[in-house]
Order: C-alpha cells, then structure tokens, then sequence
C-alpha cells in the first residue's frame, strides 16, 4: 500500500502583475483523500491546481507520488472551466454568431473526431468512451460539430475525456457549469463509481450538490490553504455590499412597444436535426422570465432568434420590440436595445481588452473598443466599474483576470446602456457566492425600473427575486408556461428536469 503522499506541497509562491496569489503555501494530499477547493473567486485556486498539473509555473516545491500498484495511469490531469476549440485549421479565433451559421460547420471538427483523435493520441479504447457518453446524455452529439455545441455540451465532452483517461489524480475546475440537474446527478454518480476503482479527486466548485466521496474541505486565504470543515463552506459569503446602484441605471427605459417578444410557431433545424419545434411564446414590456431545460434542449438556439444572431429568423414569424424580422429593421437596432451576457458571448469576447475597454464597449455593442467615450459614457463606466469593486484592474487586460473577474467586466458590459431587455444566460458562471449575490441583487434592483428580462438558470443558481414567470423546454418544445410570481422561490421549485 502507497503510503507516501499523492501531492506534497511546500513553500508554493505566485506573483501575477505584482499581486500576490500564493504564498508560502503547503498542502499535503494523502491516499483516499478527496477534496473541494472552496471560495472567493480569484483567490487562487486554479493557479494551485495548474501548478500541480505542472502547466503553470510557481516558485516552490510541489512532489508527486503515484501508487505503482494501481491499474490507473501514474497520471495527474487537469479539466479547466475554460474550453477553446480550434477549427481544422487550427485556428481559435471564431465569432459569436458564427455558431449558428451553417457555412461555419464544415471548418470544425465533429465529436466523433475529436473523440478519435483523442482515442489515438492517448492509446484508448473507443468503445470504453460509449459508456460515458451514454451516462452523461451525450451520445446523441456524437455527429455534431464542435461549434454546434452548447456551453454545457462542451463541458460533457472536457468531462468525458478526463474519465475516459482514469488519471489516479483528477482535478476539476468548476465541472458543473452549465449542467442541468440530471446531467450533475449523473456525473457525482461516474465520480464516486471512479474513485471506488482508485482514482483521486481535487474539486474546485462552489456548488452544494457534491459527489459523496469528497471527504476534505479547503478554502485559500491570504495566498494560503485552509482546512475547513464541511459545514464551513457555505458560511464564508459576506451580504451584499449594500452599494447604490448607479443613478443612470434608475431611468426606466422607454419600451419600443407593449410586446418586446412574440413568437408563432417557430421552427429552426439544421439538416435534418429540428432544434426547435412550434415555440409559441410572448413577452410583454417589463416583465421577468426565467428560461430554463436541460443541456441540448434549445435555449441557447432561442435566445440566438432573440438577439438577432441566427438566421433562421426571417424564415419565421417572429416579433421583436414590435417588428416582424425581416421587416427592415437592421441587427444593431436590435442589439441596441439589449443587453446580453451568456457562456458562448464569453468565449468569443476579445480577451485582449482591458476591463475599462471592455465595460465601455456595452454602450457600443463591439468585442473590444474601436472609439473615443465622450464625458458622459466615461463617468458612467467608471461609476459602474467602482460598482462591481473593479478599480483595480481597470487597466488589466481581460485574459489576464481570474475568471470571475472577467465575468464581472462583462455583466458591467451588458447593463451599462440600461438596455429595454436584459438576456441573463447563466450570468453567474465563474463568479463565488458573494459575487453571485451581489449580481442578483443587482438584477432586483434594475428591474425596479421596468426593464424587461430573460434569464437562464438551472436549479441551484440563485435566481433573482423579481422572476415572475417560468419558460421550460424539452426537446426543442415548451414543456410549461407558467406564472411563478405566487409561487415561493425557493429555487428547488423552479426546476423540474
């Protein structure tokens, strides 16, 4: 029996732009243990995690000791939050709407290949891959195009991958983003069935619904690990930072028309894959939606009609802010009205921006910042980057940020013209709980004025308190329509799948 540790760490250090991220840090993983890194975002827990997967450079000493005796690889692999594809070419550097452009398809490789490429690279066996794909909902994909994938899609197929190499050390960084409930169900499941055959788990999520095999719990503060309890975890989130919101974000944004959305019967399909199938579905000025469904069910291909970002809406009859599509109105009168942020805008956004860049392009509808602000924009931007305590990095570039202070720049970004509608599409992805709450009070708090919105959530998000109705989908069609202003919020009872 192994008794060394698996991970022996001691002394660690990380500078990064002259702020301390790690220091003199020690961490010691034994046999059998299983742990979660909990809490604040940026605090430095994927930098840890890289640094013992050996892809990032620390000052330090980090050893490694793998169980000759086990049937796993002597391995340790790492899935990052963040996923970037590349085309056939191997090119990165796609454009948001491009997903939904059929020309775009043929440049990116499909599942299957990928899976095969995969499979080769790694000396696999690709029948052993079918099983994971059919506990997580996936094999269904298996002839999409990488492009064609949604944000949780991706994440099946990073997750997929990591399990179907066995690592004796597996670390996740924020596996359950974008998940629906079942596919989180199903993946806690392969998690304690793999570490039953061996392998060792670091956990890095915020989340509550954990695999049952987690037995150490621990946070970094100040550059350094702490063991916590258990119970501990969830007690580390501070109330909302009781700030104002911005004064020109009280203004009640005049509503093109009483219907902001109407859809009849509207169809959208890909060969002959239907995405979406007789969506019948109305929003009238001012109220709040929660969209929701599981990964796959088409919600992402929805809010694409609304956005005005896939083509296939002027096949349709499809309203928006009063206007057939296709009636004249051009897609940056569209865009002009909404604010946007969602996993896949995330993705695509130009990184090499800085955070002021980047919140200031809101007023423009741009990926980056191709024009002077006026005196006016310049205030309010800064007035809004104080209100998501981003002073600091004003001046840094986006992909130099932790990821949850990259979300942060751009939820700046999306509420800085205090669009008519507001489209939320899982808005609290990379943020801690503090920050996730902060934001929804936000959210409350704009939507006092009138503002329209649509947002994405599976169930154990914290929704905003001002939701007053509920979209479901299944399968391309709506399941339920219902009123849930009556309802009690707790967030159990506005998920059903």
């Amino acid at each position: 029996m192994m008794s060394n540790p698996v991970v022996h760490i001691t002394n660690l250090n990380l500078k990064y732009h002259h702020h301390v991220v790690l220091k003199d840090l020690n961490w010691v993983v034994r046999p059998g243990e299983n742990w979660l890194l909990c809490g604040k975002s940026g605090s430095g827990k994927t930098s840890l995690a890289k640094a013992i997967a050996g892809i990032s450079h620390v000052y330090g000493n980090i050893e490694t000791n793998f169980n000759p005796e086990s049937k796993l690889p002597a391995l340790v692999h790492y899935v990052a939050n963040w996923y970037q594809f590349k085309d056939l070419e191997g090119q990165s550097n796609f454009y948001y709407q491009q997903r939904y452009n059929s020309q775009a398809t043929p440049t990116t490789a499909t599942v299957k290949a990928e899976l095969e490429s995969y499979c080769k690279k790694h000396g696999l066996e690709f029948s052993n891959v079918e099983v994971l794909m059919n506990a997580l909902g996936f094999s269904a994909l298996k002839n999409s195009a990488l492009i064609e994938l949604s944000s949780g899609e991706h994440k099946k197929l990073q997750i997929i991958k990591a399990l179907w190499l066995k690592p004796q050390l597996l670390i996740l960084d924020q596996p359950y983003n974008g998940l629906d409930t079942l596919s989180r169900q199903n993946l806690n499941t392969l998690l304690e069935s793999f570490c039953e055959d061996g392998m060792q788990l670091i956990l890095i999520s915020n989340d509550n619904e954990l695999p049952s095999v987690i037995n150490r719990y621990a946070a970094i503060r100040d550059g350094q690990l702490d063991e916590i309890a258990e119970t501990d975890r969830t007690h580390d989130v501070p109330v909302a930072s009781g700030k104002s919101v911005p004064s020109f974000l009280n203004e009640a944004p005049i509503p093109a028309s009483p219907t902001v959305i109407k859809m009849i019967d509207v169809n959208i399909s890909y060969g002959e894959k239907q995405v979406l199938k007789n969506i019948n579905w109305e929003v009238k000025a001012g109220e709040k939606w929660v969209l929701q469904g599981p990964n796959g069910s088409g919600k992402s291909t929805l809010l694409s009609l609304i956005c005005a970002d896939h083509p296939q809406a002027y096949a349709n009859e499809f309203y928006i802010f009063g206007n057939k599509r296709g009636s004249g109105e051009s897609i940056w009168e569209i865009k002009e009205r909404i604010g946007l942020i969602s996993p896949e805008l995330h993705w695509y956004f130009d990184a090499s921006a800085t955070v002021w860049e980047s919140v200031v392009s809101g007023f423009y509808d741009s990926s980056g910042l191709f024009c002077e602000p006026g005196y006016t924009k310049t205030a309010q931007a800064n007035e809004l980057i104080s209100y998501f305590g981003l002073d600091e990095y004003r001046n840094r570039l986006m992909n130099t940020l932790p990821l949850g202070k990259q979300r942060l720049s751009l939820l700046a970004r999306t509420i800085i013209k205090n669009p008519q509608l507001l489209i939320l599409d899982e808005p609290c992805q990379g943020l801690d709980q503090r920050q996730t709450k902060h934001f929804n009070h936000l959210v409350d708090d704009l939507c006092k004025n009138g503002t329209t919105l649509i947002y994405v959530g599976h169930f154990e998000s914290q929704l905003p308190a001002c939701i007053e109705k509920r979209i479901l989908l299944e399968n391309g069609e709506v399941k339920t329509v219902e009123n849930i202003l009556k309802v009690v919020k707790s967030v159990e009872n506005l998920e059903t799948v």
